[in-house]
Parts: C-alpha cells; structure tokens; sequence
C-alpha cells in the first residue's frame, strides 16, 4: 500500500485529513480537475501548482489512445511528460461504457471500444487496464468497472455490480506495482441500497487501498444521489479515502464532505469556463451576458486568483465571446474557486467550525432562504442544522423522507444565477 490517511479533524461524518501519495501530500476534502490526455485546456502545470492543484485526473483510455501508454513509459511516466510534480489519479476507462456506449460491447471478458480516432476495435479488459496504467504511472489507479446509468432499473444494474466484484479481483491480481501505485476499487448498485451494500461489503474485504463510489452524478434525482453517498460512506472503511466520482458542482462538494466523502472530480469547472461561465460564492456568473460588458468589478471580489486581482468583468465579457484567452482565465479562476472551497472545508473541520461554514456557503447561494429540500434532508442526516438558512415558511426540521422540492434558478440583473 503507497499511501498514508491520516484523519486530523472531524464533525460529525465530516473529516478534514492528510493523504500521503507517493508524489504528493494531500489535504482532504480535495477537488481534482480532469486533465483527459495529460493536460487542463489551457493551463500549465505551473499554473495548477500556483493555484493549490494537489491531484490531476487523466483518463486511461484516451491516454492509451493517443500517444499511448507504452510511449508514456518508455518516456519516464506520466508525470515526468507532463511536467507534473504532484499527484496523479488515473481513472480505468470504464466510464466510457456510458459516454461511448454506441462504439463499446461489453463482456464479461471486458469492453471492446470502436476506436474514435481510427474506427479499430479495442478490447479493454481488467488486465489491460491495470497494465496501461501501471505504464502511466500514476499515484492513484482506479479499478476496471461495469458502469451503467442510475436511470437505468432491472436485472442490468445487478449484473455489473456482480461483474464489478469479479472484475477487482482480476485487477488486483494484475496490479504490478502496489509499491508505487494505489488501487481503489468502485462502489456499483445503481439506486439500489442492497446491491449498494452488497458492493461495498465485497470491496472491503479485499481491504484495498481506497475506496470510490461511482455510478453516480449521471441524471438521477438529488434525493436519490445523497441518499447513495450516505450509505456507501457509512459502510466503508474509517481509515481509507473516499472518492465520489463525477462529481464538481460546488454545492454537491460541501453536502458530500458533510456525509464523509474526501475526494472529487469533475470536468464541470472547466467546461463551463469555456461557455463563459464563472464560479462565485453566490453561484455563477455568466459573463457573455450583456449586463457584463460595462462592469469594471472583478468576477468575485472575494477571490485572490490572478484573474480576480487583474482583469474586470468587462473585459473578460469582451474575450469569452471573441477570444480564446476568455475560456483560459476562467478555466484559472474556476479552478482557483474549487481550490479555495477544498481548503475552505478542510481548515473549517480542522478549527471546529465546520457548521458555520456549511451555514455561510448556503446562505451565499441560496439568500432567499430556498435551500433545496435535498440539501436540507442530507444535512439532517449530517447533523447539520441549518434552519437559520431555509425561509421562515420552511424552518422546520424536515423528515428525510419527504420528497425534494424543485426550485427556480433566478438570474438578477448582474448575471447571477443561483445555482441548486
């Protein structure tokens, strides 16, 4: 095993720790951006550095796609061909059974994918996937996975649970470098708390490393989502991380955190910069938007980042709608957000004023009091009162059993939307 966790606070299932990875030591709760091939569009690795990026997420098989894992190793690894002196995760490849089902057949041998690039066939099995990531390098390598949607119902959702188990074991017997190189393996089951249970129980006797909850994130009800969270990190290990996969949206963070939930990703942050869209405490900014293009204030006058400190709404509304370099200095400013909020989490548990900071985040998104039912219930179950955050009409201690409500998204005349 090439890690160390460490939990150094906690409140309630919050936990503020220290992961030690062979390239890096890590503060929890964390975000990792997702760099696909080895890069985030537009930024440098000495930008990441500078704006607190502690893990990149890079995706096995497009890496293996183009330039290929063995020239990655045959190079020096991942790390040393992207110039990234931190941490590394690699994810298994497995995702692409939902994001390429039309160009992937799934077996119990494994995936063949139809190739984007060349239209080849491409069989990705367990042990393949172990040894392209051995090849690559990185810190943290996640088992090969039987992904199918939370929307989907039926026998389909039980049968990758059962293949995921199967499939550990295949991956761990592959796995060359335990040393140097971590795997977690990836809580299945779909909505269904037994399959969930039976998942997680599997995966914890092989006593791995860490342990990720997946299938999640892909178009179920929030309800349904936390719901998932709570379970899956009640019953594993204390003293192993714990990844929800897929996630990035800043709300979702702070509720997972509040549930037990260490580590996250997501490609949300830096795709909605492209569409010229900021992250900011009352929720996002949407800068293409006309109202922008003679506002001299920085995106957030709370954030210290570069972009904040340097350039104005204005004319950053001017570059997102003409300019390449719009989308590169909201990439940075997003990213130095989701940076800000992990440490923000981190050093509320550390102090012991975890509550107060779940209170401040939602009060800044939510003014009007219109706190999701979703949020309140999972922050009843966190032990969490936020009854002076919800409207008068809505302060009572609700029943986690009530159904979530659907709020309005509000957008005020300086382009900011509240985000739910």
């Amino acid at each position: 095993m090439a890690l160390r966790f460490e939990i150094l606070g906690r409140f309630n299932r919050a936990r503020a720790a220290r992961l030690t990875l062979p390239h890096f030591t890590c503060q929890t709760p964390l975000f990792m951006p997702v760099g696909t091939q080895g890069t985030i569009k537009g930024l440098t690795t000495d930008q990441l550095e500078d704006i607190g990026c502690q893990i990149i997420l890079g995706n096995t098989y497009h890496l293996e796609l183009r330039p290929g894992s063995q020239l990655i190793d045959d190079l020096g690894g991942l790390h040393k061909f992207m110039n990234w002196k931190r941490a590394l995760l690699t994810d298994s490849g497995g995702f692409q059974m939902v994001s390429l089902l039309h160009l992937a057949d799934i077996t119990e041998e494994g995936v063949t994918f139809q190739s984007p690039v060349d239209g080849k066939p491409m069989l990705l099995t367990p042990e393949e996937s172990i040894h392209i990531q051995n090849n690559i390098g990185a810190d943290i390598i996640m088992a090969l996975d039987d992904v199918v949607k939370t929307t989907i119902t039926g026998p389909r959702i039980e049968e990758a649970m059962h293949r995921t188990l199967r499939w550990i074991d295949r991956c761990i017997a592959a796995h060359k470098k335990p040393d140097v190189q971590n795997l977690f393996g990836i809580v299945q089951g779909g909505l269904d708390p037994v399959l969930r249970d039976i998942c997680v129980r599997g995966l914890v006797e092989r006593n791995l490393p860490g342990y990720a909850i997946g299938g999640l994130a892909g178009g179920e009800d929030k309800d349904s989502f936390w719901r998932v969270v709570a379970q899956c990190t009640a019953g594993l290990p204390e003293n192993k991380p714990r990844y929800v996969m897929g996630v990035g949206y800043p709300l979702d963070i702070v509720v997972c955190s509040a549930l037990g939930a260490d580590m996250y990703d997501c490609v949300y942050p830096t795709r909605t910069a492209r569409f010229g869209t900021a992250l900011v405490p009352e929720g996002v900014l949407k800068l293409k938007q006309n109202a922008m293009a003679t506002d001299e204030r920085p995106i957030d006058p709370t954030c210290s980042c570069m972009v904040c400190k340097k350039y104005t709404r204005a004319y950053l509304h001017c570059l997102v709608t003409k300019d390449a370099m719009g989308s590169q200095l909201l990439s940075y400013h997003n990213l130095s957000f989701m940076m800000r909020l992990s440490r923000d989490l981190h050093m509320s548990i550390l102090e012991g004023r975890f509550p107060e900071f779940v209170r401040g985040f939602l009060r800044a998104q939510f003014p009007k009091g219109d706190v999701p039912q979703w949020v309140r219930n999972a922050m009843e179950v966190a032990g969490i009162d936020i009854s002076e955050c919800c409207a008068s009409a809505k302060c009572h201690a609700p029943s986690i059993q009530e159904q979530p409500l659907t709020i309005p998204v509000p957008v005020d005349a300086d382009g900011v939307v509240q985000q739910n």
